[in-house]
């Protein structure tokens, strides 16, 4: 059993920065993939990004490579995403997810309760 806990949304203009944290806690958490999803109203959700449990492998959605980074501290079982250049599109709920595969996250099995970003001026 994991839990995990999004923090760090928020509103910020165009252009901008912010970084999400998601806390995980349970046991052998650091054998699960975890990713970075979001929904916004009217959309389905999106996975956004996932890194292995390693942190030596990560994959990006094409609407956020360049702008968006995921990095994984072991030691403190937390995972983050920083984003950059912040476009209103961006807007949506966050999600992070664990996903037993070690290496993608087609299929998490235990999900944060969200964090709002709104891009906005």
């Amino acid at each position: 059993q994991l839990q995990l806990v999004e923090s760090g949304g928020g509103l910020v203009q165009p252009g901008g920065s912010l970084r999400l944290s998601c806390a995980v806690s349970g046991l052998a958490a650091e054998y699960y993939a975890i990713g970075w999803f979001r929904r916004s109203p009217g959309k389905e959700r999106e996975e956004v990004t996932c890194i292995s449990s390693s942190g030596s492998r990560a994959s990006y959605a094409d609407s956020v490579k360049g702008r968006f980074t995921i990095s994984r501290d072991t030691a403190k079982n937390t995972v983050y995403l920083q984003m950059n250049s912040l476009k209103p599109e961006d807007t949506a709920v966050y999600y992070c997810a664990a996903d037993p595969r070690q290496t993608m996250c087609v299929s998490p099995n235990y999900w944060g309760p969200g964090t709002q970003v709104t891009v906005s001026s």
